[in-house]
Order: C-alpha cells, then structure tokens, then sequence
C-alpha cells in the first residue's frame, strides 16, 4: 500500500502533477509523429528489404528509434544524431582545451557546449538523411517512388526536421518535465513492443503450444533474474574513504571530517555496448552489396561475425571490454582526482597523497571496470542466448562433437521474442530507475515519503544521455 500512496500523492502535489502529465503528453506527441511516413516511399517494399536485414545496423539503429526506421517515418533517424553529437563533443573535451574550460566554467558554459551539441546534431541528421536517401534510390526493388534531386532534398528536410523536432520534445521534457527527456524518448520508443512481446508468448503458450508452462516459468524467472541482476549492479558502487586534515582558515578551524569518494561499477552506462554493438553491425549491412555476394571471400568473413557466431561473441566482449575502459579513462583521471584531493588537505587512510594516491585509485578503477565490462558483455549475450544461442557447432575441428553433445537450447535458442535485449533491457531499467529517483527526490522535498521510506532513497544511475 505504501507504493500506490507514494502514487497518489505524486499527483496531490500541483507542481509535480503538471510535470509528470507534462511528459507524458510531449510522449504521446511523440508517438503520434511516429505515423507520419517520408514522402516518397513504397512501404511495403521498405519494409520487405528491411526485414531480410535482421542483425544488421539498421535494426540496431531501428532500436534507438522506436521503430520508425522500419516504418521509414519521418521520425526515422530517431534521437541517436543528438546521441552521437553528445558522446564526440564529450570526447573532444578531452582533446580541445576550449570546451574543457567551458565545462568547468558551471551553466554557462554547459550551455554553450548544448548549443553546439544542438548545431552538431542537425548537421549529422543531414549528412544521414542525404545517405538515407542516396542509399534508397540505389536500392532494388523500386523502394523510392519518383527518383531525383528532389526526392533527396525532400528526404533531407523531412528527416533532418524529425530530428530537431524529437531533440526538442527531450528539451522540453527535461526542463517542464520530470527530467532525463532524451533517455525517456528511447524508453518510450523500446516499451511501445512490449505487448506485441507479450502477445508473441501468449501465441507460442496457449495457441501454437511450443512452449509448456515448465518453460514459460523459466522464461519469466529469467526476465525478472535479469532485470533485478541490472538493478543491484547499477546501483553499486565501490566506496574509497577519503579524510580531510583539519586546517586554520583565519579563525575558523576548517576541515577534520571523513567522506568517501564512490566509484560506480559501470560508470560507462550503455555506451561501450553502442560502440561495440554498432562497430559489429556494420559489416552485416555490406552484406547486401553486390561485391560482397560476388566475392566468396569476402562473404565467408562477414558470415563468420553474424551475429550468434562464435567469433562475434569474442569480438563483442572485447569490443565492451575495450570501451569501458576508453570511456571511464575520459570521464574520471586518477592523477587529476589526486591533485584535487591533496590541494584540499584529503587523503586517503594508508595512502601517501600524490603519486600513490593515483596508483591506488587506479588500481581500484581497473578491477571494477572489468567487473563492469563482463556484467555489460553478460546481461547482452543472456537474451541472444535464449533468442537463437550460440552457434558453437560452426566452430572447425571440434564442431561436430559440440553439436552432438552440447544441449540445443544453448546453440540454436529458445526462439523467444526476448524483446528487451541487452541494450534496451539496461536503458529500460536505468531510465525507470532515474525516473523514480527524481520523482522521489520531489516527493521527499515537499515532505512526503517516497516509494520505499524504509529502504532509503533510491540511487539511480546517472543518465548517459
């Protein structure tokens, strides 16, 4: 009963209730454009190309935008231009000294690098819509109506105004809403197939009778077993203690006080699985060119990393594993964390401050990463698993053995329209878990409890976009 209170007085507060029907009507606006087809397009061709690509880039990038790029509407490219312009203007601080002292200069300069975020963002959508619709009057299958220059320009605009349109709903959100719009835009974009999910297993259950009710328990024990594994490891966190010497500031005596410094496990959030996940999917849209087809070469590689292949899953676990650590060596620097700490009089109990200070921190950072790494590579194979497995047999010499003794469930699936994959079930999980962290932190302003008074406070993760 606590949690349906904790609902109810969501809306008796009139500043919250306007924020949350707020987002909930930019949403549907949202979804509502996701209807509005590209001019100039059979659909019923697009989508019959589309579906011969399963695993390819465009199903990946399809994901990010709720579907649209299957229905090719004018909402096609989705939020993932703004995403792509967020995480390089993020690299490039580290690079360009300017936007590194705009970041730190407070709201001022994080205002400037969202502008350029927002003028970087358009300029993408065009680069990719231009490519969309070269790439779509190249196509077989008369995909595109009426070819030509105009077509192009028309494709551009469309898209490209699709675009600005959803960075703008995200904005709107995240300034009039209840905050992390982008991310609530990919959430609501990922959950929209959760009854057609839903409906998949109700058929495979009781109409076709694949599946018994054995199977469906396990199935569902596997869902929750993920979800709740997403949870514990988002919220983890390795806690270093920092203590502060006192020192004299005039007449006040400053500092004497003992903090912590924590280190989240999977500081990196869903990035290194987009990188990964995208840099892997490109092969397979190569597949469709004419010289692939006519080089057996060259299609005998790219078949070798499809997805559910052996060395896919190789590449795929390194891949996560190597972004991880790209990604947290820019976000967190041990060296520049130690010279803070030790300018502010902190230092870390049984630990000399400075170069130590750096080694132990890093060496600290290392392990986690790792766990991190594994947990991402972990929570993405167990749905590819249990969608259509691992292909071990294809592996040479000892294929025939592994495909006489190894159980068929782990190398040609369970055929389950797992719908939250790896990617989406972590944005789903860590979006719903900012969601309520920030409508408890109203709630517990105003003098309210939130969903769970007597766990504490719920600790989101921080959103990646």
């Amino acid at each position: 009963m606590k949690l349906f209170d904790a609902i109810a007085n969501v809306f008796r507060i009139p500043d919250l209730r306007k924020r949350v029907l707020f987002t909930l009507l930019m949403l549907a606006v949202y979804r509502l454009g996701g209807h509005v087809p590209t001019p100039g397009i059979n659909i019923v061709r697009w989508q019959e190309f589309f579906s011969q690509g399963q695993g390819n880039i465009f199903g990946f990038f399809d994901m990010f935008a709720g579907g649209n790029l299957r229905k090719l509407t004018v909402f096609a490219l989705g939020i993932m231009p703004y995403i792509t312009s967020s995480i390089i203007l993020q690299l490039l601080t580290v690079v360009i000294p300017t936007l590194e002292k705009l970041q730190k200069e407070g709201e001022l300069g994080r205002r400037k690098i969202t502008q350029w975020t927002r003028y970087l963002t358009v300029g993408l959508a065009l680069i990719q819509s231009f490519g969309i619709a070269v790439g779509l009057q190249a196509m077989q299958g008369n995909i595109v109506v009426h070819p030509g220059a105009g077509f192009i320009f028309l494709t551009m605009i469309s898209l490209t105004t699709g675009t600005a349109f959803i960075m703008w709903l995200g904005e709107q959100i995240s300034e009039r809403g209840i905050g992390n719009g982008m991310s609530l835009i990919i959430f609501a974009g990922i959950v929209v197939g959760l009854p057609g999910a839903i409906g998949n297993i109700y058929q495979n259950v009781f109409v076709t009778h694949e599946w018994n009710f054995f199977e469906l328990a396990v199935i569902i024990l596997m869902m929750v077993a993920v979800v709740a594994f997403i949870v514990l490891v988002e919220r983890g966190e390795r806690r270093i203690p920092v203590q502060y010497a006192k020192r004299v500031v005039g007449r006040r005596v400053m500092g004497g006080q003992s903090t912590h410094m924590p280190l989240k496990v999977n500081a990196g959030g869903v990035i290194p699985v987009i990188f990964a996940s995208s840099i892997l999917a490109f092969p397979q849209t190569l597949t469709g060119l004419p010289f692939v087809k006519n080089s057996p070469y060259l299609t005998s590689m790219l078949n070798s990393i499809k997805h559910g292949e052996p060395l896919y899953v190789l590449a795929f676990v390194a891949g996560i594993l190597f972004f991880c650590f790209f990604y947290v060596s820019i976000i967190f620097n041990p060296n520049e964390a130690a010279d803070n700490m030790r300018k502010y009089g902190g230092f870390i109990p049984g630990i000399r401050p400075g170069r130590n200070t750096a080694d132990y921190m890093n060496n600290i950072l290392t392990k986690i990463t790792v766990v991190g790494g594994l947990y991402l590579a972990i929570l993405c194979l167990i749905p590819d698993i249990m969608i259509a497995g691992i292909h071990l047999q294809h592996l040479p010499g000892i294929g025939n053995w592994i495909d006489t003794y190894f159980p068929r469930f782990l190398l040609e699936g369970l055929n389950v329209q797992f719908y939250f994959g790896g990617t989406s079930l972590l944005i789903v999980v860590g979006v719903a878990m900012d969601t309520v962290n920030q409508i408890e932190a109203q709630l517990i302003m105003r003098h309210y409890e939130g969903f769970t008074p007597r766990a504490g406070r719920i600790r989101g993760r921080r959103s990646s976009f």
